[in-house]
């Protein structure tokens, strides 16, 4: 197929593979270790029952594509698990079970789920808005004191850690000013308002840091476009400088900023563990950290593999919208 349907095709079939390629990966650094398997994963206070327990339900004497086999059958099928008295089904897509709580998988990244994505989607909004404004104005005022200044919050804003900044904006919005309470995580569902308003202290935390490298990004890629032929011949016919700026050369630098963008936003769903831990927040990144903390496996291998996923389905729509903004990139 050619065009924009073969484009999108292609980009379809190369994310299906990554996604298998990285399962894989997974897989085999996890559950294909030196030593034992079985008791690295039940843990050191476990009997030799628990241990013998963990090792069937792995299947560790099976040879390593049947036990990968039965891992992608958990994915797409579902399981059934032994728990020793009883027999529990895991539906598809099932991750395994917990050891420390003998909950799915499944279910504990579902309910920690809407947290992280609450906190990456709001931040991204205010990131964008931020760092590509303030890229396309420090391009617009090239060589003057609005451009260094802007230069300057951007490098400071890249240094600066994000729980400084989450820190900063507590002790100052929430205790001298008074102006938001201290941030409780509130479900959508139940308040929107509160919801909101209890998010955007660690919004805008994730936001600042984050908006920096988009702002160089932006005022790089909108300096290289204002130098280009087209832009002079708009000049040349008297097209205003705002009309160029804002129709023109924003729209061709924002192919780099949709890539970017997309790279951010996946790994931040399970990087802002900082942002969460600073402000309370029960998502995917806290939940990572302490199952890490009780080698709690299964937990680990499907919080990693939801990470993973959402960075290369991520990435994947930015190809489309970097198609759509420059329809060269279809005939590559």
């Amino acid at each position: 197929m050619s065009g924009f349907g073969g484009f999108v095709l292609r980009r379809a079939i190369g994310t299906v593979v990554t996604l298998f390629a990285i399962s894989l990966i997974i897989y085999v650094v996890f559950y294909v270790t030196p030593g034992n398997v079985a008791q690295i994963t039940c843990g050191p206070r476990c009997s030799p029952e628990q241990v013998h327990q963990v090792a069937q339900q792995l299947k560790l004497d099976d040879p390593l594509y049947v036990r990968y086999g039965h891992f992608l059958e958990g994915l797409f099928v579902g399981q059934d698990y032994s728990t020793g008295t009883s027999v529990q089904h895991c539906s598809a897509p099932c991750l395994g079970l917990s050891y420390q709580s003998d909950q799915q998988v499944t279910g504990i990244i579902l309910a920690k789920l809407p947290v992280s994505l609450s906190l990456v989607f709001g931040a991204m909004v205010i990131w964008l808005v931020l760092g590509v404004g303030t890229g396309a104005l420090s391009a617009w005022r090239r060589g003057r004191c609005t451009e260094r200044a802007l230069t300057a919050i951007t490098l400071a804003g890249t240094a600066t850690p994000v729980f400084v900044i989450g820190l900063i904006l507590m002790i100052v919005v929430c205790g001298e000013l008074q102006l938001l309470p201290f941030p409780q995580y509130v479900k959508f569902t139940d308040d929107p308002e509160q919801w909101a308003w209890n998010l955007l202290l660690p919004w805008l935390s994730l936001a600042l840091i984050e908006a920096a490298p988009f702002a160089r990004l932006t005022r790089a890629s909108m300096l290289e476009t204002l130098a280009e032929d087209h832009i002079r011949t708009f000049r040349a016919y008297g097209v205003g400088e705002r009309s160029i700026v804002g129709r023109h050369a924003l729209r061709g630098a924002l192919a780099p900023v949709i890539a970017l963008n997309a790279n951010d936003f996946g790994s931040a769903v399970g990087g802002a563990v900082l942002t969460e831990a600073l402000f309370g927040l029960p998502g995917i990144g806290q939940e990572l950290v302490h199952a890490v903390n009780v080698v709690d496996l299964p937990v680990v291998v499907g919080m990693v593999l939801v990470i993973g996923f959402f960075v290369v389905v991520a990435n994947a729509v930015a190809d489309v919208l970097y198609a759509v903004a420059d329809r060269r990139v279809v005939l590559t």
